[in-house]
């Protein structure tokens, strides 16, 4: 990637996808060119959010909705410490910020960060595009970085797939690191950073939860000298059929019967664990108005999404595991994707979407209190 000036907004740019559609704009952030896998997001706020979450390492992300920017960038929001998403695609990006907590522009921490974006395309064709041909490789290039067309598709069409990436250990923290409870200390838990959201061990710090957060690299033993009531395994980018050393983990840990909780790649990683597939979605789900029902109450939840692959076990029937029985205990109603997993016979379980939500939705926070109970129940 190539970078350059500020107020870039009468530069051109060229967004340029693999099988050679191209859509022209205005440069958005910093100039230069970038390269990843095009996916878009549905939500209609927490972009600043969006941006931070490692788990969009290597991915163009376009906004679904329309303007972009209009609450600027603060200090509190960040999700992780730098942004992550190798280019940002915006319809109509604010000229003016307007919000209490802003300390400056989307435009300035973009170009201040390095990303390369583009503004002023039409985001709805370009989403209808990805819907029906599917996520694919992409390219933003802008200001001197634009070449004949036919240079730019065969640049992207050299740039490596999403599928068969692995990429959670790049995102993931190198040295461990504790979030203290707030409150009486109740229990303790080892956190494996595959990606993770700074939100999340926050939400369990407030339920009096110390968290260490531990690298995607650590050792079984790593992780049971910080002594853990439960072990969690996080979020995170790329292809979870690559992440055989998580999946070892995670193995041992069921292995002990501790009390365990996973989310997104987590998810992935559980599935894979018990003997089932992953698979990569068309297109994903991503954003924060997706709509989930848990199966074990039937209650329908709005919950936050990112993710493009997805486990593949049987929705109809109790799987037989060699960790006991285990069943899909929650599914996407727009899909039936799988959504969440539980094992009937010792205390393990995991969702797919984004219970901590900093921009929302919250329907799905209960989940920190189930895994409360899980470990309550083991003390007990």
């Amino acid at each position: 990637m190539t970078t350059s000036t500020r107020g870039a907004t009468k530069v051109p740019a060229v967004l340029v996808l693999e099988d050679g559609r191209i859509f022209r704009g205005r440069a958005y952030g910093a100039v230069g060119e970038t390269f990843g896998e095009a996916v878009f997001s549905t939500g209609m706020t927490g972009y600043q959010e969006t941006l931070t979450d490692p788990s969009y390492d290597r991915q163009i992300v376009v906004a679904t909705a329309p303007q972009i920017g209009n609450t600027g960038w603060n200090d509190e929001d960040d999700e992780s410490r730098r942004i992550w998403v190798s280019g940002y695609v915006v319809r109509d990006p604010a000229r003016v910020p307007s919000n209490w907590r802003a300390k400056r522009s989307l435009d300035d921490e973009l170009v201040a960060q390095d990303i390369v974006g583009i503004s002023g395309i039409d985001t709805r064709a370009l989403t209808r595009h990805l819907r029906e041909r599917g996520s694919m490789r992409a390219g933003i290039f802008s200001g001197e970085a634009i070449a004949a067309e036919s240079e730019l598709v065969a640049r992207v069409q050299a740039q490596p797939h999403m599928k068969g990436a692995s990429l959670y250990e790049e995102v993931a923290t190198k040295e461990t690191y504790v979030v203290p409870a707030v409150g009486e200390k109740k229990f303790t838990v080892a956190a494996i950073d595959l990606g993770i959201k700074g939100m999340t061990p926050h939400r369990m710090a407030q339920r009096g939860i110390e968290v260490h957060v531990l690298p995607a690299t650590a050792s079984v033993d790593e992780v049971y000298a910080v002594e853990p009531d439960g072990v969690f395994f996080s979020n995170g980018p790329g292809d979870p059929a690559t992440a055989d050393g998580p999946v070892a983990l995670m193995t041992a840990v069921l292995e002990r019967r501790t009390p365990l909780f996973g989310i997104c790649f987590g998810n992935q990683i559980l599935g894979r664990a018990l003997g089932f597939g992953t698979y990569k979605l068309k297109y994903g789900h991503r954003g924060i108005n997706q709509p989930v029902q848990d199966r074990t109450t039937g209650k329908v939840e709005v919950t936050a999404h990112n993710h493009g692959f997805a486990v593949d076990a049987p929705l109809d029937k109790v799987s037989e595991t060699k960790f006991g029985r285990a069943e899909v205990s929650h599914v996407c109603l727009n899909d039936d994707v799988v959504e969440g997993l539980q094992l009937l016979d010792q205390p393990a379980f995991s969702v797919q979407y984004h219970p901590e939500a900093a921009a929302g939705p919250h329907d799905a926070a209960y989940l920190f209190d189930r895994f409360v109970s899980l470990m309550e129940g083991q003390r007990a």
